[in-house]
């Protein structure tokens, strides 16, 4: 099979999916290093999943507590295309902040403002889809229908962004939608696999709360899609479409 861009772009997706559920000890470096020789091999149209694929690597590095092997995948990265300032602020890369190493590569980055606003929404919605994930779990407890809640997700920006580090970060909300989703999928037919089973067994299964259950489900899935829907990605009028240095290290909050 011949690659193309979207072929590695949904290879990509594939390995942070599989990062998300399984773990990075689980899955490894190796599916990311062929993404970048893949990429590598495209030319011009595939540097940006070089990017992707260093990025991830680098992510993967400091996880393991290995910052010489993270600073050069996110050079490297840098150099192909990546410029997701805002991700460059989570928690676990903090630490590399006072690496002058870091530092350097920070200051090369170039953003506009229009994609700058994009990417706190990317991240901005990584976060709340992880909440929505959690509250919908806790919802669910001790549910006795045999209905099953899908997770809603706020729908993906369409916009065409200054910079193709937009499309890595795309990426990156597109796989945590679907690990979120797969995860809670996995409870909803277990939960409900269950109920079946029980209330084929038990005379004295409680129909009428299974039924009162059910509509409250249906309710919360309602709110929970229609709070999805909102929260679209909405472009601000008049935002810089002109290549600028990134916010200065540390001067970002990461949402949360």
């Amino acid at each position: 099979m011949v690659d193309t861009v979207n072929s590695l772009a949904a290879r990509v997706h594939e390995l942070l999916v599989e990062v998300m559920t399984n773990g990075p000890a689980a899955v490894g470096t190796a599916g990311f290093h062929d993404v970048v020789a893949r990429a590598t091999a495209l030319g011009p149209d595939g540097t940006w999943l070089v990017a992707a694929g260093h990025a991830s690597l680098g992510v993967l590095a400091v996880l393991h507590g290995e910052a010489d092997r993270a600073i050069f995948h996110l050079d490297a990265a840098v150099a192909a295309g990546f410029n997701d300032c805002v991700a460059l602020h989570v928690a676990p890369i903090r630490p590399l902040h006072d690496d002058p190493r870091f530092r350097a590569l920070y200051q090369r980055m170039r953003i506009t403002q229009a994609d700058l606003d994009e990417f706190f929404w990317l991240h901005q919605e990584m976060q709340l889809m992880s909440q929505d994930a959690q509250t919908a779990a806790v919802d669910n407890i001790g549910r006795l229908d045999t209905g099953v809640s899908p997770l809603p997700q706020a729908p993906m920006p369409t916009r065409e962004p200054n910079t193709p580090g937009v499309l890595i970060t795309r990426i990156d909300l597109a796989a945590t939608q679907t690990a979120l989703q797969q995860a809670a999928l996995k409870a909803e037919f277990q939960r409900s696999s269950g109920n079946t089973s029980l209330s084929l067994i038990d005379d004295s299964w409680d129909y009428d709360r299974a039924r009162r259950d059910a509509w409250h489900a249906d309710e919360l899935d309602s709110q929970r899609l229609r709070a999805a829907e909102a929260r679209a990605f909405i472009e601000r009028p008049g935002a810089g479409t002109t290549l600028i240095p990134c916010p200065p290290l540390g001067s970002i909050t990461y949402p949360g």
